[in-house]
């Protein structure tokens, strides 16, 4: 059985997600956004109440309020990081395309990500990772899906109703909807999806009612 905790951090609210398997000393940190040392304290004392340490970090994209805690974390666990080599440059331009956000460009990283590629498997805190190449909001944009434990973690591509914005640098609003419908709409309905912001669906709920999607989610074939 996998097992799922969401902490909500920084002022955008990113969804930070652990997850590991029964049985599992390790688990995987997504998108580790805590902008204050008390973010970082409130994981070591998750980590410590349920015997787990991190083995790798898994990013969904390279936006300032998602990999905000990841050097924090990095001292503290040195596990490898993975991004797409596409979101590197979103990454080092803290805030570039974020208007009103100039204040964040003191944010600096030190740590090198390890590149990921559509279709790729990765195995952490127990649980293979299919990566997902769902560029849109971002041109490296990723999600991570288990098929073993019908479980999305689609970051800032599909969210509870909505979907992510592309009117910031790099951003496309027709390939973030070709992702969505070409990758994300063709997993199972009893998909569980958790996203970079906001309370947790499913790919059913998504494709039958998100407003966004609504020319995609027509009956196939006459219904009588």
């Amino acid at each position: 059985m996998l097992h799922t905790r969401i902490f909500s951090f920084n002022p955008l609210g990113t969804n930070c997600v652990l997850c590991w398997e029964d049985g599992s000393r390790t688990c995987t940190v997504v998108d580790p956004g805590m902008s204050s040392p008390e973010g970082l304290d409130q994981l070591k004392e998750f980590f410590e109440r349920n015997g787990i340490v991190p083995d790798a970090i898994l990013l969904t994209h390279g936006h300032f309020d998602h990999v905000w805690g990841v050097d924090r974390l990095l001292a503290e666990y040195p596990v490898p990081v993975y991004l797409h080599p596409l979101d590197v440059d979103i990454m080092k331009h803290i805030s570039a395309g974020f208007p009103g956000m100039e204040d964040f460009s003191f944010l600096k990283h030190s740590f090198i990500p390890t590149d990921v590629a559509d279709g790729q498997l990765l195995t952490s805190g127990g649980t293979e990772w299919k990566v997902l190449h769902t560029p849109g909001h971002t041109p490296g944009g990723v999600c991570y899906y288990s098929a073993r434990n019908n479980l999305l973690l689609s970051g800032d591509t599909l969210f509870a109703g909505s979907i992510g914005r592309t009117d910031l640098k790099g951003g496309d609003y027709d390939l973030l909807m070709a992702s969505i419908k070409g990758k994300l709409l063709n997993l199972p309905g009893e998909t569980d999806v958790i996203p970079g912001h906001g309370q947790p669906t499913s790919i059913a709920r998504e494709g039958m009612y998100n407003p966004f999607l609504e020319p995609f989610n027509e009956p196939l074939g006459d219904m009588e």
